[in-house]
């Protein structure tokens, strides 16, 4: 099993998907972008967000479908609910170009943790998927998805 890290996402794609699938998370850049890890499903590249550590993560309920608690919430969380297809020419690995030590020893932190679960992260995003594409997911959850069927058709359509 490979290795994860973590990407930031080029803006321009980010406002193309938005075109179609307003759940796509906004990028916040020049100060926040969108940080998260990459993993192959369905023959796409996808990328699933982080959200950084809020106390509400800690308490959130581990079995919850479409959430990857990392460290049990104390360094954030994985939002499997906004993932989203991506050309791999529009990922940046995130670590190296981080100035701020602070943010990137969290960055840091974050891959290395989500590393030592990894085959547990993998679980759960095939679980969810599953979920998805088969439409066994309550509808408060399918409410706040991505649409990723659609989304790996305009992938394509980026190429």
């Amino acid at each position: 099993m490979e290795k994860l890290k973590l990407y930031y996402i080029e803006n321009n794609y980010i406002e193309y998907l938005r075109k179609f699938d307003s759940k796509v998370a906004y990028n916040k850049i020049p100060n926040r972008p969108y940080i998260g890890v990459v993993y192959t499903y369905n023959n796409f590249k996808y990328f699933a967000p982080l959200s950084s550590p809020k106390e509400k993560h800690i308490k959130m309920n581990n079995n919850v479908i479409d959430l990857f608690k990392i460290k049990n919430g104390e360094l954030g969380v994985i939002n499997l609910n906004n993932m989203i297809p991506c050309p791999e020419k529009v990922l940046h690995e995130i670590i190296p170009i981080v100035k701020d030590d602070k943010y990137k020893k969290l960055l840091e932190n974050q891959i290395t943790e989500i590393n030592s679960k990894r085959e547990n992260l993998y679980k759960k995003v095939y679980r969810f998927q599953r979920e998805y594409r088969n439409n066994r997911l309550f509808p408060n959850i399918l409410n706040r998805c991505c649409n990723f069927i659609l989304l790996e058709q305009k992938c394509i359509e980026y190429k």
